[in-house]
C-alpha cells in the first residue's frame, strides 16, 4: 500500500506568526507549501508587540516593511523607569539605533502584523487550510507525516510551529513548560482615553519595579495606546491553581508611581496570561520534522523577541533551501542541518538573557538601588548589551554559525 502524499514540499502546522512566516518565505525560494490550522479562522489575540532591527530588515527583504510601517508606530526612544518613583533611569535613541542598525524599531499591534503575514502568504499562493487539528507526528522514509483527523499526511519536509505546547517537540525532549509565577495583563485602549493622562505617544516606556513592571506605548499611528502590567504571583509561588487574578494585580503595584496607578484601571481584567518559558533545547531537527517558532525556544518576554525570533527562523532556513537551490539541487538534510547548526545556540542565548533580565528588572530594596546607579550611569548611546541582538550575525549559508558567549549583564531596555 502506497503512503500517502500532500502534493507539496513542505507542510507546517500551526498558523501563528511563525507558522505563516515560514509558509511565506520557502514560497518565496518556490517551494509548495501547505499549512495547517487548527483554528476555523486565521486570527492572533493579544495586544502590541515590539519588532526590533533584527526583525524589521528581514521584513523589508521580503517587501512587508512598507505595509508595517503603515499600520504600526516607530518610537523616538526606549525609556526605562523606576516604576515606584517614576525617575527616569535610562534610555535607547531609536533614530540613533535606526541608523546604527539599517532598520527600524516598530511596535505594531499582534494581529496586524499577523494580518500582513496572512495577505502576504495569500499573494503568494500558500495552501492554508483551516480546521486540522494535528494529533501526531511519524517519521517516514524521505519525509515526515503529520496525523489529524483527516488522516495521516506526508511530505518531504514537516515544519511544527505548534506553539509553547509543542506536540512535536515531545518527539525530541522531554521538558515541559516552565512558570515563571509571573503574570501579564494587557489593555489595547483608544488613545483618546488617556489622552489628558501623564504617558508618552512617542516613546516604548517601561516601569521596573519591585517583581513588577509596567509597559505602556502607541498603536496604529498613535490611534491606540498598549499597556502591559505583569507581577509575580504570591499564589502561584504558594502552589494554589486559581492564580494571577484581578486582587493580586492590585496589591501588586500598589507601591508604585502615579503614573502607573492611573494606567491599572484601563487594564483588560477579565483575562490575563500566566507567563511560560521553556528551557533551550540544543536540537531542533528529527530526521525530516523541525521545530520554529515558539515550539522550539518559547521564551520570556524581556527582550521583546519572541515573534521576532520566530520570523528569523523562517529567514534563515529559506536562506539555507535558497542557497541550496541556486546550486542546482535541494538537499533537504543539509538545508535542515545548518539550520539546527545556527538557532538553537543563537535562542538559548535569548531565552537564558530573558530570564536574567527579568530577575534585574524585579529587583527589591538595596539591590533595586544598586541597579539604578548603573543605569543612570550609562551613556544613551552605548549598544554592547544589543547589538548581538539587533546587528547583522552570521546567518546566511555563505558564513559560519554564530558563536556566541554569554557575556556579563548589562542595563537592558525595553519589553
Amino acid at each position: 500500500m502506497s503512503t500517502p502524499t500532500s502534493g507539496v514540499d513542505v507542510v507546517i502546522v500551526g498558523g501563528g506568526i511563525g507558522g505563516l512566516a515560514n509558509a511565506l518565505a520557502l514560497t518565496r525560494k518556490g517551494l509548495r507549501v501547505r499549512l495547517l490550522e487548527r483554528a476555523s479562522e486565521f486570527g492572533e489575540v493579544g495586544a502590541g508587540l515590539q519588532i526590533a532591527p533584527n526583525c524589521t530588515r528581514i521584513l523589508d527583504s521580503w517587501g512587508l516593511l512598507p505595509e508595517v510601517l503603515s499600520l504600526g508606530v516607530q518610537p523616538e526612544n526606549l525609556v526605562m523607569k523606576d516604576a515606584v518613583d517614576g525617575s527616569v533611569l535610562t534610555r535607547l535613541d531609536l533614530a540613533d539605533a535606526r541608523e546604527r542598525y539599517g532598520s527600524p524599531y516598530v511596535v505594531i499591534h499582534r494581529s496586524d502584523l499577523h494580518g500582513v503575514l496572512l495577505r502576504a502568504c495569500r499573494r503568494a499562493g500558500v495552501d492554508l487550510l483551516n480546521d486540522v487539528r494535528v494529533t501526531g507526528y511519524e517519521h517516514v522514509p524521505d519525509g515526515a507525516a503529520v496525523v489529524h483527523a483527516g488522516g495521516r499526511e506526508v511530505a518531504p519536509v514537516v515544519l511544527a510551529a505548534d506553539g509553547l505546547k509543542s506536540i512535536a517537540r515531545a518527539l525530541l525532549s522531554d521538558d515541559e513548560p516552565v512558570s515563571s509565577a509571573y503574570v501579564a495583563y494587557r489593555g489595547a485602549i483608544p488613545a483618546e482615553q488617556v489622552a489628558q493622562a501623564d504617558v508618552s505617544m512617542s516613546d516604548v516606556v517601561v516601569f521596573v519595579g519591585p517583581h513588577c513592571h509596567f509597559v505602556q506605548y502607541p498603536l496604529r499611528q498613535g490611534e491606540m495606546f498598549n499597556q502591559v502590567a505583569v507581577f509575580r504571583s504570591p499564589k502561584a509561588l504558594a502552589g494554589e491553581e486559581d492564580w494571577g487574578t484581578p486582587d493580586e494585580l492590585d496589591a501588586a503595584f500598589a507601591g508604585t508611581c502615579a503614573q502607573v496607578r492611573a494606567g491599572l484601571p484601563l487594564m483588560w481584567r477579565d483575562r490575563w496570561w500566566r507567563m511560560y518559558d521553556r528551557d533551550p533545547i540544543p536540537n531542533w531537527v528529527q530526521g525530516r520534522l523541525a521545530l520554529t517558532g515558539d515550539a522550539a525556544h518559547p521564551p520570556l518576554q524581556y527582550l521583546a523577541q519572541g515573534a521576532v525570533m520566530a520570523i528569523e527562523d523562517a529567514w534563515v532556513l529559506s536562506e539555507h533551501v535558497g542557497a541550496q537551490l541556486a546550486a542546482g539541487h535541494l538537499d533537504w538534510d543539509a538545508a535542515l542541518a545548518a539550520y539546527n547548526a545556527v538557532r538553537p545556540e543563537h535562542c538559548r542565548r535569548v531565552l537564558t538573557t530573558a530570564r536574567s533580565w527579568g530577575e534585574l528588572w524585579h529587583l527589591t530594596d538595596a539591590e533595586r538601588e544598586a541597579r539604578n546607579d548603573v543605569l543612570r550611569q550609562r551613556d544613551v548611546h552605548d549598544y554592547g548589551f544589543v547589538d548581538w541582538l539587533y546587528g547583522p550575525t552570521a546567518l546566511t549559508p555563505d558564513q559560519e554559525p554564530p558563536m556566541f558567549t554569554p557575556q556579563p549583564l548589562q542595563a537592558p531596555v525595553g519589553a
